[in-house]
């Protein structure tokens, strides 16, 4: 009985949704090509993406809205 390897997967590109290789043959794994890789890139460098989170109370510093931050500086 012989064991053939699998073939890697390929998945959707995140930019452009082709497939893309998801193999170390691929040297811009998950995307699909270089261009795929720096679109992205620039969408977080332009901040196109956001971690989303609460807004801060408006009557709170930024400083203060963080405990853990005074608390390093207090010592």
């Amino acid at each position: 009985m012989s064991t053939s390897p699998r073939p890697a997967p390929r998945l959707p590109c995140p930019t452009c949704r082709r497939p893309s290789l998801f193999a170390p043959e691929n040297p811009w794994r998950p995307f699909c090509s270089e261009a795929c890789r720096e679109i992205d890139l620039g969408a977080w460098a332009s901040a196109d993406y956001r971690v989303p989170s609460e807004p801060l109370d408006p009557g709170v510093e930024e400083s203060s809205a963080n405990p853990r931050q005074g608390a390093a500086r207090d010592m």
